[in-house]
């Protein structure tokens, strides 16, 4: 029998098999960060590829749809660095998804009147329209693969990765990504 087999006969996630593995060769350590921070980036992982799958009919990419996002719900136009500093992403992927967005028609770029080396983006109206369309379309895909979990769990769940997430937010320096 397969390791995947066994894990699905016995309903053990992946990062269970990972400590048990890690625990026949240290058995000294304590392995409990595997347990959350393992989980936490296996989640992210398959709900990047989700939306990275449910966005491919768009001609996106999650990080794109994030500027998107990120212009739409902006009650102003936003730097190329304030876009980064908002969706977590280096400068330079900031700058090629922008373009991209740019060369499809749904960003545009203009020089600001008082300094003319900044320039602020806003959407376009197709850029808009587009925003508009698929995020209820994301929310509905993010809601169905939600619904294993009952409502009170979710909730719970929420509540308490926004606890991690300020504890993070407060005691982890923001280091500029190399890649995003």
């Amino acid at each position: 029998m397969s390791e995947e087999q066994r894990r699905r006969e016995t309903r053990e996630d992946i990062v269970t098999g990972i400590m048990r593995q890690w625990r026949q060769v240290h058995p000294e350590l304590d392995l409990e960060p595997i347990g959350v921070i393992g989980r936490i980036n296996r989640c992210a992982a398959l709900l990047q590829q989700a939306a990275d799958a449910q966005l491919q009919p768009q001609q996106l990419t999650r990080a794109e749809f994030d500027l998107l996002g990120t212009l739409r719900r902006s009650a102003r136009p936003l730097t190329a660095g304030e876009l980064a500093r908002e969706t977590f992403a280096s400068g330079a992927a900031v700058t090629k998804r922008l373009r991209r967005l740019e060369q499809q028609g749904l960003v545009e770029r203009r020089t600001d009147a008082r300094d003319r080396r900044v320039a602020r983006l806003t959407l376009t109206d197709a850029g808009r329209e587009l925003a508009d369309r698929t995020l209820p379309e994301q929310l509905d895909r993010e809601h169905a693969l939600l619904s294993g979990l009952p409502p009170e769990h979710r909730a719970e769940l929420a509540e308490r990765l926004g606890e991690l997430l300020l504890h993070l937010e407060g005691s982890i320096p923001h280091v500029p990504h190399a890649a995003g």
